[in-house]
C-alpha cells in the first residue's frame, strides 16, 4: 500500500501566517497627556493643598526637623503665593480673601527670597498693637498668658535641622543634653502654654535671653500679620530684620502662601536613598497630628 501524497495543489492553499502592523506610538499625544496631568497636579497644589516639609527648628517642639504635613491654599483667599514653585510675580493682589486666625500656623514667603517658605504662627491680627518684654507678648495692653508646663523631651535626630541648627551644646543649653535609660539622646527645653484671646493654646520653647526677646510696640498695619515660630529664642520670624534672614516686621497677607493643617509623616535622620530606611526611620506618633490650635474654653 501507498502513503497518500500531498499535492501541490493542496499545499499552496495553506494560509501563511498573518503579520499584525503595529502601530506607532504617538508621542506627541503621550505627552499631552503628561504635560495634561502635571498641570491638574500644579493647579491643585496652587489652589486646594499642597504637601510641605519641615527643615529647621524654629516650630519646635509643634514641629520637628523631618516632619511632611499638608498646607490648604483656599482658607485666607489666593494670591502670587499660592502658586506653586512660586512661579507668579510677587504682588499685593488676593482673592477671596479673608483674615487668619489668632494661633493659625501659616505658610510665608519672606520679602528679598521668593524661592523659600516659611513656616510660623500668627500672634498679632490686622489693627493689633504688639510689644513684647522678656520674651512675653503684650497684645493691645494685655499679657498674653503663659503658664510653665513639664519641661518638654525631644529627640535630637528632631532638631538638627538643615537651615538653623539646633545644638542643645554650649551654655545656653547647660543640663538639657540628656540620655534616657533606653539609649536614647534627648534635648529636655523649659516649655511654656501660650494662650491667645481667642482660646487658642499650644506650647512654646524658651530658655534664654536672648535681643528678640524684648520689642517696643508696634500696631499691626491694615493687610498684614505679626507671626512668630514657637521656638522663641531659635526663629527668624517678624520681630527679626530682613538682613538677619528675618521677615522684617508685619507679613503682608499678600505674602501668606496658606495655612498648615496636619502632619501626614515624619522621617528621623536615618532615612536616605536606600527605600528600606523610609520604613525604618519612619517616627513613631507623628502621622495625623492635627496643627490647629486648641481652643481654651475659658477664654473663648
Amino acid at each position: 500500500m501507498t502513503e497518500p501524497q500531498i499535492s501541490n495543489a493542496t499545499a499552496s492553499a495553506t494560509p501563511a501566517p498573518r503579520t499584525e502592523e503595529v502601530e506607532p506610538i504617538n508621542w506627541w499625544a503621550e505627552a499631552r497627556g503628561l504635560l495634561g496631568m502635571l498641570l491638574l497636579v500644579v493647579m491643585f497644589h496652587s489652589l486646594v493643598a499642597k504637601p510641605f516639609y519641615i527643615p529647621s527648628a524654629s516650630m519646635l517642639p509643634n514641629l520637628y526637623v523631618g516632619d511632611h504635613l499638608v498646607v490648604s491654599k483656599y482658607p485666607y483667599g489666593w494670591n502670587w503665593a499660592s502658586a506653586s514653585f512660586h512661579v507668579l510675580p510677587r504682588g499685593e493682589w488676593r482673592v477671596a480673601p479673608k483674615v487668619p486666625e489668632y494661633g493659625d500656623v501659616v505658610i510665608v514667603v519672606p520679602r528679598g527670597r521668593p524661592g523659600e517658605d516659611y513656616i510660623k504662627r500668627v500672634v498679632a491680627l490686622p489693627g493689633d498693637r504688639i510689644a513684647l518684654v522678656n520674651g512675653q507678648i503684650i497684645l493691645n495692653g494685655h499679657k498674653v498668658p503663659q503658664a510653665v508646663i513639664p519641661p518638654v523631651q525631644i529627640p535630637l535626630d528632631a532638631i538638627k535641622g538643615d537651615e538653623d541648627p539646633f545644638p542643645c551644646e554650649g551654655p545656653a543649653f547647660t543640663g538639657m543634653k540628656q540620655r534616657l535609660p533606653s539609649g536614647r539622646d534627648i534635648c529636655e527645653i523649659p516649655a511654656y502654654r501660650e494662650t491667645l484671646p481667642n482660646g487658642a493654646s499650644y506650647t512654646i520653647l524658651d530658655h534664654m535671653q536672648q535681643p528678640f526677646d524684648t520689642m517696643a510696640e508696634i500696631r499691626v498695619p491694615e493687610g498684614h500679620v505679626f507671626v512668630m515660630g514657637d521656638n522663641r529664642d531659635h526663629s527668624a520670624d517678624s520681630r527679626v530684620p530682613l538682613d538677619e534672614r528675618g521677615l522684617g516686621g508685619p507679613v503682608p497677607l499678600a505674602d501668606v502662601g496658606g495655612r498648615a493643617e496636619f502632619i501626614t509623616h515624619s522621617f528621623d535622620g536615618t532615612v536616605g536613598w536606600n527605600p528600606l530606611s523610609w520604613f525604618t526611620g519612619l517616627r513613631s506618633g507623628r502621622s495625623w497630628q492635627t496643627l490647629r490650635p486648641v481652643l481654651d474654653p475659658a477664654r473663648k
